[in-house]
Order: structure tokens, then sequence, then C-alpha cells
């Protein structure tokens, strides 16, 4: 017969969220099964989020240099830049 592996008690509260943190930074929670339960929730994915995109490191470091230079942050001058090229408005 296959012997179950021992865990540490799961704790009824956590005292604060920092100390919920360290135990499950050092804990697995399949290691606790029975203790979850199944959640009925709709999700919805926003498709506004932001994107990420992968530069040069030397065109990031002129991007940088220009947002700087203007008084805006990377972020705004690229979409900005964007928007014009591709004749978005709004």
């Amino acid at each position: 017969m296959a012997r179950r592996k021992r865990f540490d008690p799961l704790p009824e509260h956590f005292s604060s969220i920092e100390e919920a943190s360290d135990f499950w930074d050092t804990h697995d929670a399949g290691d606790y099964e029975e203790y979850l339960r199944p959640v009925k929730e709709k999700l919805t994915i926003n498709e506004n989020l932001p994107q990420a995109v992968l530069l040069e490191s030397t065109l990031m470091e002129q991007l940088k240099n220009t947002a700087r230079k203007r008084g805006v942050s990377v972020e705004t001058l690229i979409n900005l830049w964007l928007k014009e090229r591709l004749g978005v408005t709004g």
C-alpha cells in the first residue's frame, strides 16, 4: 500500500497577506486538494489591455531619449506615433 506524503497543516487563518504569501511560497496548493472547492465565475477578457512588443535595445534607447525631450512617457510617444502613421483618430 502506498504511503501518503505528509504535509504541513493548512493554517485556519493567516494574520496578514505576508504570512499567507510566505506559506504559499513554500507549499503547493495541489497538496491541499481536499480544501479546494469549485468556483463558478464568468471570465470576461478585456480586449483593450496593453500589449507588449519587443524592441531592439538601441531603438528603445532612442525612444527613451526622444520621449524625455518631449516630456512624455515612451508608451505615450509610441502610441502617438503609431496612431499618426496608421491614421487612427481618438
